[in-house]
């Protein structure tokens, strides 16, 4: 096919879409449409799977106590707040003693959330100023590529007014910046982030978007192979799940709109998000799974709380909100809390892992990164901070791996340095990132 022939059913691509009246929906890879997007053939074979990159955020560090990995692949062993991590242990590189220098000695919370993704030096006062973050770098360079450039998500509104410290509380709400000066907006309303991923608009936006696609999918599936057949319908049957988890916030949005309440500047209603916050992260991570199925988009943000978080977790008999109980980070509640978030990356993992691409899986063409702003909350100590790494980027990446920087001297566990070798492996080289100008010594 010619890579600028507009694609058809009779000859699908990768950039097949089933459409319907005003919705698009992207297709997930399929052994009989081999092609990715308009890339051309690399001799007889086709082109490589995409790679993806995303970043899950967990405010107010972790319970250190019982946060280690020792041994390698199958046979590593895992501290209970890594244990939701067990089914992939190789897949995973544990990585320990990075920091981010800009974000040590400036004080707490603020000065240490803002630059996470960035590695910049953090401006006080009322004008924000920082750097833009690693998922935009990619975002701007791979965006063309893909329908919608990144996900910024979030799981808690941010908030606004300075911290004690004199920074924007912007810095403890953001880890996605557009630029020195602007975070990208981030969407907290489920049934937002599935109406952008599925170009879902219009008056007939609270219909089902399979209904309005069903023609072109049973189209679709007399053209494929027996296997592909079954692909599409495991897909399709995802697609329903999430978007009747969805619909039923549609309602509260849509009862603000009428009343001239701009959504983002809203506190949290009882029914437009989920009253549930596990409800609502797995949300987001299947959101973030089928935006990476499809192709439609290779690059996520996803705070799962904020710094200085409000979150409660009643569910886990944890009987303060997030921040205060991680000003008691050793105790058996906020070890719970901390085995919680690295659940919800297990989730999305698995559920990455589990869905077929190319000679592997989605998650094995992907890198999912884990991390919160310091290490340890009761003493805000963010001299090493806590990363964990799912996927193995098509291959550059090897997993399965415990990695301790924690004696290799500054200069050489700067997490900017592991940043600029996940964009060197994403195809997006630069020669300086935030405080770091060489890519990360064994990785």
């Amino acid at each position: 096919m010619d890579p600028i022939e507009k694609p058809t059913m009779t000859h699908p691509t990768r950039r097949t879409f089933l459409r319907g009246i005003g919705v698009t929906m992207a297709l997930p890879w399929l052994e009989s449409v081999p092609v990715w997007g308009a890339a051309p053939m690399v001799g007889d074979l086709p082109a490589p799977c995409p790679k993806r990159f995303a970043a899950l955020f967990m405010g107010c560090g972790v319970n250190p106590t019982n946060w280690w990995a020792d041994g390698s692949g199958a046979g590593m062993e895992l501290g209970s707040c890594l244990e939701p991590l067990a089914p992939l242990k190789a897949k995973i590189n544990v990585v320990n003693g990075l920091f981010n220098k800009h974000a040590t000695g400036v004080g707490i919370h603020p000065g240490q959330t803002g630059n996470v993704l960035s590695g910049a030096a953090l401006q006080k006062g009322a004008e924000l100023k920082g750097g833009i973050s690693v998922d935009q770098v990619l975002a701007n360079q791979l965006g063309p590529e893909t329908v919608q450039p990144s996900l910024v998500l979030g799981c808690e509104q941010p908030v606004t007014g300075y911290h004690e410290t004199n920074f924007s509380m912007a810095y403890s709400s953001h880890i996605s910046w557009q630029s020195a000066t602007s975070p990208v907006p981030m969407e907290v309303y489920p049934s937002l982030a599935f109406d952008s991923l599925f170009d879902n608009r219009g008056a007939r936006r609270d219909q089902s978007v399979l209904d309005r696609v069903k023609e072109d999918a049973a189209g679709l599936s007399r053209r494929v192979s027996a296997a592909d057949r079954a692909k599409l319908d495991e897909y399709l049957a995802s697609v329903r799940e999430v978007e009747k988890r969805a619909a039923a916030m549609r309602a509260t949005r849509d009862a603000a709109d009428a009343k001239g309440k701009p959504t983002v500047g809203m506190p949290r209603p009882e029914n437009g998000l989920p009253e549930d916050i596990r409800e609502h992260m797995r949300l987001m991570c299947d959101i973030v799974a089928l935006g990476f199925q499809t192709d439609k988009t290779r690059v996520a943000t996803l705070l799962l709380c904020r710094d200085i978080s409000g979150l409660f977790y009643p569910f886990l008999n944890v009987g303060t909100s997030h921040h205060p109980a991680s000003h008691n980070d050793r105790s058996d509640a906020y070890e719970r809390v901390s085995r919680y978030y690295v659940g919800q990356l297990a989730y999305l993992a698995g559920r990455l892992d589990a869905m077929p691409e190319g000679d592997g899986t989605v998650l094995d063409h992907c890198c999912l990164m884990f991390l919160s702003n310091m290490w340890s909350g009761t003493k805000h100590d963010n001299s090493r901070l806590p990363v964990i790494l799912a996927g193995g980027l098509g291959g550059t990446l090897q997993t399965g791996r415990v990695l301790d920087y924690r004696d290799k001297g500054d200069a050489n566990r700067k997490l900017c340095s592991l940043y600029l070798s996940l964009m060197e492996r994403m195809g997006v080289k630069q020669s300086r990132f935030g405080d770091a100008e060489a890519p990360l010594a064994g990785l």
